[in-house]
């Protein structure tokens, strides 16, 4: 998220303000919604959003028309929420396929573990020989050891880069600017990618594990809390895809009716570390290459197993579950849509070329 900020203009200052308004925007807005619906609801940045500034570099106007590029999408988001015929179409989504989505979505993050461990194993064994002994001794903090595990190779071999920012949390105002152009070529291509691949990608997520929340107020807050974090930097919030699969999955509790109480510690754990932006900015430029992606892949394997599982499930979709997630997992992003929105309508595609009724 960072590199897609800078990519865009900004500063290494107003790239930590944008991660500290949106790690606090979705800290409050998981824990309203949460505790609201009382059903495990996770919003996140956009990532492929994040992926799409890093690709789209330096706009006219900079950064300024980049954040009234985020306006704009945020905006958007809000008038999506107006669509209710979008839910009723996610909520047909056949479960082996929207599982075997999820796994590709998680797979590409797993293999980090192996990448980091190959490019510096030095560094990464102190991390996976933390994780694999608490995984026998004491499964839950299999994954916070990690992350300490993670802190001190940093610390010992800072091998990145001084970023120069701020340890404390200093938002960055910058005031929109509207260039047409910009709002063509950045504002709309945020919008549908963040559509695409998050927010039905996310409700995806939770209808997999048997949660529906409505979705029009979702998106309508989403989009309003990216309109107001968009002069801090902030280019985009919506529904959690991989993050949710954490706390809607069965690490999130062994009772479904419950683990919206995960969610909610997910939002409050998210604020606290929004009040850390420049910390976690700074730590994010000093730590090695692939470290951060290496941690998360280990906190995620659980949940790509039982994807897994559920999408081989049913010998009826398993040809088209297996096309899903092969294309969810292929990185492609034709018209800058990213893969596992493509490779949820292949999958449905061959679904309906096999069995009409079915699909």
């Amino acid at each position: 998220m960072l590199t897609g900020l800078t990519a865009v203009g900004a500063t290494d200052a107003q790239a930590a303000s944008g991660l500290l308004a949106l790690s606090v925007g979705m800290g409050v807005l998981t824990i309203w919604l949460a505790a609201s619906t009382r059903i495990p609801v996770t919003i996140a940045w956009s990532t492929p959003g994040a992926a799409l500034l890093a690709s789209a570099g330096a706009v006219e106007g900079g950064w300024p028309a980049a954040v009234g590029a985020f306006a704009v999408c945020g905006l958007l988001l809000a008038v999506a929420g107006l669509w209710r015929p979008l839910g009723q179409l996610i909520g047909m989504i056949p479960a082996p396929l929207a599982n075997a989505m999820l796994a590709g979505v998680l797979l590409s993050v797993c293999l980090a573990p192996v990448r980091f461990a190959a490019d510096s194993p030095l560094a990464a064994a102190p991390i996976l020989v933390t994780w694999a002994v608490l995984l026998r001794l004491a499964r839950r903090w299999a994954i916070p050891g990690a992350i300490v595990a993670a802190a001190v190779v940093v610390a010992v071999d800072p091998s990145g880069r001084d970023s120069g920012v701020s340890l404390l949390p200093l938002p960055v105002w910058t005031t929109p600017v509207f260039e047409p152009g910009v709002l063509l070529g950045l504002a709309l291509p945020l919008f549908i990618v963040t559509m695409a691949s998050q927010n039905v990608t996310g409700m995806t997520v939770l209808a997999t594990y048997g949660y529906r929340p409505s979705l029009p107020p979702v998106l309508a807050a989403t989009g309003a809390t990216t309109v107001a974090a968009a002069p801090l930097g902030g280019h985009g919030l919506n529904l959690a895809a991989i993050s949710a699969a954490l706390t809607a999955g069965p690490d999130g509790g062994r009772d479904p009716a419950r683990r919206w109480i995960a969610a909610t510690a997910n939002g409050a754990t998210m604020i606290v570390l929004g009040l850390c932006a420049g910390l976690i900015a700074a730590f994010a430029a000093a730590a090695p290459p692939l470290l951060i992606e290496a941690v998360a892949g280990l906190a995620l394997l659980g949940a790509l197993g039982g994807a897994l599982a559920s999408a081989a499930a049913s010998e009826a979709h398993r040809d088209a579950a297996v096309v899903t997630l092969v294309v969810s997992a292929s990185g492609v992003a034709p018209l800058g849509v990213s893969a596992p929105f493509w490779g949820l309508l292949a999958g449905l595609a061959l679904l309906a070329a096999q069995h009409r009724r079915a699909a």
